[in-house]
């Protein structure tokens, strides 16, 4: 059996140390004092105080048990058998591979130390047999069988300490791990907040800022020329800072601890007002919309609502004034969105966009942002699907499947 480096204190040796004194002194009185009483066939002086060496080598080993289990048992098995098989007086000389057998077990690694212990068990028990063959009074073999039966329990004793040992580390380190899948949830559940968050503070100031950077260059156009279409504009980009405004407090209001401010997040029921913002912003809507057999759940209503705010944002920052189709098709089992535009309208002097852009991307020179991711993963963590092209009229098209009975996101 391979030995496994350990480091033990230094109270633990002392107390090994202590522990073999007494083993050893136990053995040697007690074998002493029971030849005094009761006699024997060899003294203990025999062989050259082989009787006594053998005594004391058993019982002093076990100083070092803790380090060398095997080893030790090794030798105070190997002690027991020539003491014995030399007709050396019975006593208490079996202490010693009692403790020895016991940290066998108790401080091995299960399954191997115990096919030690039990064949190291079963030569004791043929070796004592064989040398109490001849021996008078034939119930003093009686001794025999009580070292068998006492090594047995010495090793099962060992084995039952080792067994709740490792329950014990196993339970502490299940305990550990769960505390750790706790802390690592709460990680994950704050990241998905934070991204919830920030996907909504997107949503809401995207759209608000594109709508009002068009409203503002009405106004700018218009101001002195037609002041009644200066005012409408300066209304619109009022509403739309006050809406924007009202959906930042409902967002952020998860970060506070009371409710004062929230408003509910919104829905299907907010798309007229929607597409009527978009129509000031100057695009031409058409919204095709069916009625729902059955109501549609909130977390589904509010992705098709921010769906559709961000495909209008993106017209309004992207394309400019274009017809824009909106299909709403509730069905038994999935919400469809379709948003379709056709396009930057021609103006005399444009030169066409680039065949390889989306429509969305080549009216714009900058870099292109994450409103379509955005919308992707909305869809998915409602275990939904976005698909979003450009049209061979040189348009773009947003689709969204919704399940309406969100299963989570797909991997």
């Amino acid at each position: 059996m391979e030995q496994r480096a350990v480091s033990i204190p230094l109270r633990v040796v002392a107390q090994d140390v202590v522990l073999a004194l007494f083993i050893t002194v136990m053995q040697v009185q007690g074998t002493v004092a029971k030849v005094a009483i009761d006699g024997a066939p060899r003294p203990l002086a025999d062989l050259g105080n082989l009787g006594y060496a053998l005594l004391a080598l058993s019982g002093l080993v076990v100083a070092v048990r803790r380090r060398w289990p095997v080893p030790v048992f090794v030798t105070t098995a190997l002690a027991s058998l020539v003491y014995f098989s030399l007709d050396f007086p019975d006593g208490p000389g079996w202490l010693g591979l009692f403790v020895a057998l016991y940290t066998l077990t108790a401080y091995g690694d299960g399954r191997r130390s115990l096919v030690t212990a039990g064949v190291g068990i079963t030569v004791l028990a043929v070796g004592w047999l064989v040398a109490a063959a001849d021996i008078e009074p034939r119930a003093a073999i009686g001794w025999v069988f009580f070292r068998i039966g006492a090594s047995v329990m010495s090793a099962a004793l060992g084995e039952s300490v080792r067994s709740r040992r490792v329950i014990a580390a196993e339970a502490q380190e299940r305990a550990e791990l769960a505390e750790r899948t706790r802390e690592e949830e709460a990680r994950a559940r704050v990241d998905a907040e934070r991204l919830r968050i920030a996907r909504e503070v997107h949503d809401t100031v995207a759209h608000a800022i594109a709508i009002i950077n068009i409203q503002s260059g009405v106004t700018a156009h218009v101001l002195d020329k037609r002041p009644d279409v200066a005012r409408e504009a300066l209304q619109a980009i009022e509403q739309t800072s006050s809406r924007a405004l009202r959906e930042m407090r409902a967002i952020l209001g998860v970060l506070r601890d009371d409710d004062d401010g929230r408003v509910p997040y919104p829905g299907l029921g907010q798309i007229d007002e929607l597409t009527t913002k978009a129509r000031d912003a100057g695009l031409d809507i058409n919204l095709e919309q069916t009625s729902p057999a059955a109501p549609v759940p909130s977390a589904v209503g509010s992705a098709a609502y921010r769906i559709l705010q961000e495909s209008i944002t993106n017209v309004i920052r992207h394309v400019g004034p274009t017809r824009v189709t909106v299909a709403l098709n509730p069905g038994a089992d999935v919400l469809e969105l379709r948003v379709t535009d056709e396009g930057r309208r021609a103006a005399p002097g444009d030169r066409p966009a680039p065949a390889h852009l989306p429509a969305q991307q080549s009216a714009s020179s900058a870099k292109p942002g994450r409103g379509i991711l955005g919308m992707r993963e909305r869809c998915q963590l409602l275990g939904g699907e976005l698909d979003a092209r450009p049209t061979p009229g040189g348009g773009f098209e947003v689709t969204a499947r919704l399940p309406l009975a969100p299963t989570g996101a797909r991997r």
